[in-house]
């Protein structure tokens, strides 16, 4: 329901005109005589009608016995009832109209009940004749102060503010309820979702996007439903305002059943980092993080990199302020000479000649404003730290002034200060606040915010960077299919290490040449095909780590020499897994790259997102070294070079001493492939290369396994983000015969689009942007190529590559609404080729995909002075409609009922 339903109706949740309280009592601090307190005592604008079969009045407000009693339809339910009785309440509730619901009882399968679980499902039948969203069930409710409404059981209103705080707990709800009180904050929402059996986080997220109320959104996750729902939402509201979040339960318990090295290593937790990053998301670790992180990202500051330099009159605040650095992974500032002899010029002799600035404990006003001065000028360093501690010599208050009068000379400089104390920098703090300069209380806290601004800026930055147009892989997918599926008709879960990389050199991996042998007489007759110097591993179906138990021999040099390691193999193998299968052995070629690091790359599943991919450090110790980052795919060589550089053995890769730079281009494009091989091939669920070498010269894979499972699904279904949809493109043709590709835009796309819009005049563009615009941005052409495929669809025509570089001659966009049900197109052609039928074919194709999508009607804004525009849309069935409030836009509409 909840994958379907996205912001249906939570107009009603969150702007009711008529409440109704189901299970309301006058019984002291109960659960029902709380709610109605809060509802009633909370300044809503409209009806509150309490239901309980018992009671005349609740809190001297006329009591209704029954749902069918209620005077007026109710726009929203909240409903504190035992279990048994809520399928009926909700049934009873929709044929009276309500459209959402919040049930605040527990009982509805928590901890696998089962009688639970069926009452569960019963109240979500109930729901969906009738559309009704439900929060919760087992949650403290929901407050919005904007509209007067404190639907739950908490202890107190918060104040009007514009954070969004949802969180599947409601304990921690009471808690920062409480926190943020006395701390003034305020908040636009504050919602439990408790079990999230309907709406859940990609549904408010969605609805929180658009919210003019909400600056920020701070997310209490405890897990995950409907993935790429999230994704999506997440990504989009992202792009428009901070997205806090702090997860609970960081467990790896779901590794430990795991087949391979790579399902070992891919733990949860470190699959919800990579989801966060991969959408823009700050991720902290603690509540109080998680409100330091809002404040300072409210702030709008803009940091360019890492590098910090710090002011401080007191030296050893600056030696904290610096370790807090190291340990959040910042960088020390390193001074430019010019900068030094400014300060040289205007500090003491005995200042510390370096960063930290210690200006020294009876650092005046005008001693601070110097220090800034002279930071401003060096390009070295991204923001600057100002630290104060309390001393009998100076005024810390005259410091703070000093502070904010530079910031407001120094227009763009970012600032963060730490007044330390608490009587003497009180009022600093609050001068601080009210010029909206950042402040903390401690010098670690101010670096951790300095870092939150760090890692905010990375994560949106990786959201915009364009990659570079490469070679796309053309893996022989079909061949694959095939092996997959004969391995699978056989009721075999495992490929053999030979099939493993048979699929790996399909998709483009360069992998060591292998053979098997049957026996010891065998593997001396392939090892003398193969050439010397070999490797013989054991091959047997029961046997993951072959190490382990003694089934690697190297560095073989003749025939009886493989012989004779294969007889004594067989005899160690038995002896350590005596239970296991022997099917022969594999020779492989000997590799020799002295210079070569070993990786290790692959593919896990997670339960909530689906499949990941993970890089890393490899070889034997690869747990015990535990160098590893996650990554969920489609990756393309930007995500690549991110997911390989968020690890330790990355600077080994970059070369040191005598050991020359790895060829990342090549180890990128094996992450690239194996992306899209779990994104074609939905049957494997864990693929481990361990170890892939890397040098100079490339990447090989010396060991493969990859383990499969039936999968009926739709293809791709089971990313957590949906893969570039090759199965749109195709070739056509304009109407003066001009052969033409049309596919989706890919992130690679915008030097073509940049292109496109240089070759079209400003008028057309003007047109398409309903205003001038002198200059297209990268980051404006970044939010034009890079989508998701899953909310927002943009089809490009494009010349055909014997006809040279390809060249982008119009394009076209759908954005679907979160409900799924409506699109707004926008569509594009290149000045110089309109009027040849283009816009048109670029129409019929979004229609069609608009068809596929179920959507059912396709809108769109048009200004009336383009008419050529308008004449299309006529042509296609549009009905044409000026606007009332503004003439000179027609708004144009068109249902959705068949094939274009």
């Amino acid at each position: 329901m909840g994958s379907i339903m996205t912001i249906r109706n939570l107009d009603a949740l969150f702007m009711p005109k008529t409440i109704t309280l189901v299970g309301a009592s006058n019984t002291p601090r109960s659960v029902g005589a709380v709610l109605a307190k809060n509802l009633i005592e909370s300044g809503f604008n409209g009806p509150i009608m309490p239901i309980n079969p018992h009671e005349q009045a609740i809190h001297s407000i006329l009591n209704y016995k029954t749902v069918a009693g209620l005077p007026a339809d109710p726009d929203l339910a909240v409903l504190c009832t035992p279990p048994p009785a809520v399928p009926e309440l909700i049934a009873q509730l929709g044929a009276r109209g309500c459209r959402a619901a919040v049930v605040i009882t527990a009982g509805f399968g928590e901890g696998d009940q089962v009688a639970g679980k069926d009452l569960r499902e019963a109240m979500l039948k109930a729901a969906q004749p009738h559309l009704l969203r439900i929060v919760g069930p087992n949650c403290l409710g929901f407050i919005s102060p904007h509209v007067g409404i404190n639907a739950s059981f908490a202890q107190l209103t918060p104040a009007r503010g514009d954070i969004a705080f949802l969180t599947q707990s409601g304990a921690v709800a009471t808690a920062i309820l409480d926190w943020a009180t006395a701390r003034g904050i305020g908040f636009s929402h504050l919602v439990s979702l408790g079990d999230m059996s309907d709406v859940d986080f990609g549904d408010l997220l969605d609805y929180l996007a658009l919210d003019p109320h909400t600056s920020a959104i701070l997310l209490y996750v405890e897990s995950i439903t409907q993935a790429r729902k999230f994704m999506s939402a997440a990504r989009l509201a992202a792009r428009s305002k901070p997205v806090i979040v702090i997860k609970a339960g960081r467990s790896d318990a779901g590794a430990k059943a795991a087949l391979s090295h790579t399902g070992a290593l891919a733990g949860s937790d470190a699959v919800y980092d990579a989801a966060f990053r991969r959408v823009g998301l700050l991720r902290v670790y603690t509540l109080q993080e998680l409100f330091e992180a809002a404040a300072t990202l409210a702030t709008r500051m803009k940091i360019p990199g890492a590098r910090l330099a710090i002011v401080t009159n007191g030296g050893g605040v600056g030696v904290l302020a610096t370790d807090a650095l190291s340990d959040f992974g910042g960088d020390l500032a390193a001074l430019d000479p010019d900068t030094i002899a400014t300060l040289d010029a205007a500090l003491p002799p005995t200042w510390s000649h370096g960063n930290p600035i210690d200006v020294l404990g009876d650092a005046s006003g005008k001693r601070y404003s110097a220090a800034l001065g002279a930071l401003a000028k060096d390009t070295n360093r991204d923001a600057i730290l100002v630290l104060n501690c309390p001393t009998a010599v100076a005024d810390s208050l005259d410091a703070a002034n000093a502070v904010i009068e530079a910031s407001r000379q120094l227009h763009g400089v970012p600032i963060l200060t730490s007044w330390l104390g608490e009587r003497a920098a009180a009022e600093a703090r609050r001068l601080f606040t009210q010029h909206r300069i950042p402040t903390y209380e401690t010098p670690d806290q101010a670096v951790r915010a300095f870092m939150h601004l760090v890692r905010y800026r990375r994560n949106h930055e990786l959201l915009m960077q364009t990659p570079p147009s490469i070679s796309a892989i053309k893996p022989d997918s079909d061949a694959v299919k095939e092996i997959v599926r004969e391995a699978l008709a056989e009721g075999r879960t495992v490929l053999s290490n030979v099939e493993s990389k048979w699929v790996l050199r399909a998709y483009g991996i360069p992998v060591v040449e292998t053979a098997t042998a049957r026996d010891p007489a065998d593997a001396a007759r392939v090892a003398a095909s193969i050439g010397f110097p070999v490797v013989l591993k054991i091959l047997s179906p029961d046997i993951t780590h072959k190490s382990d138990v003694g089934g690697v021999r190297l560095s073989l040099a003749t025939p009886a020499a493989v012989e004779l390691a294969a007889r004594q193999m067989i005899e160690t193998v038995r002896n350590h897994a005596p239970s296991a299968h022997i099917d022969g052995f594999m020779v492989e070629a000997m590799v020799r790259r002295p210079y070569a690091q070993e990786l290790i790359a692959g593919i896990a599943n997670d339960p909530a997102f689906g499949p990941v991919l993970l890089f890393g450090q490899g070889g034997t110790s690869v747990e015990v070294v535990g160098d590893r980052a996650i990554g969920l795919p489609p990756l393309n060589a930007v995500l690549a070079e991110e997911l390989i550089g968020r690890t330790r053995v990355a600077r080994l890769l970059r070369g040191y001493r005598d050991h020359p730079p790895c060829n990342m281009a090549a180890i990128e494009g094996a992450l690239v492939a194996l992306s899209q091989l779990v994104s074609d091939i939905d049957e494997i669920v864990e693929l481990d290369i361990n170890p892939l070498l890397a040098d100079p010269d490339g990447v090989i894979a010396l060991d493969a396994r990859i383990a499969l499972k039936p999968y009926t699904g739709l293809p791709g279904d089971r990313l957590a983000i949906r893969p570039y949809p090759s199965e749109l493109e195709r070739t056509t043709a304009m109407n003066d015969g001009r052969p033409i590709a049309i596919r989706p835009i890919r992130p690679e796309d915008e030097p073509l689009l940049l292109d496109m819009f240089s070759k079209s005049s400003r008028e057309d563009i003007r047109l398409r942007f309903f205003a001038p615009i002198k200059e297209i941005t990268h980051a404006f052409a970044a939010r034009l190529t890079q989508i998701d495929y899953n909310r927002e669809m943009a089809l490009c025509a494009l010349t055909l590559p014997a006809d040279g570089p390809e060249t982008l001659l119009g394009a076209v966009r759908l954005i679907i609404d979160p409900n799924g049900e409506s699109a707004e197109f926008a569509v594009f052609v290149r000045s110089d080729l309109k009027g040849k039928g283009l816009g048109y074919l670029l129409m019929t194709e979004i229609l069609a995909f608009a068809y596929g999508r179920n959507v059912s009607h396709v809108f769109g804004e048009v200004l009336a002075e383009n008419t050529s525009m308008l004449h299309v849309a006529e042509a296609l069935g549009f009905t044409l409609k000026r606007t009332i409030d503004d003439p000179g836009v027609v708004h144009v509409d068109l249902p959705i009922t068949r094939p274009p």
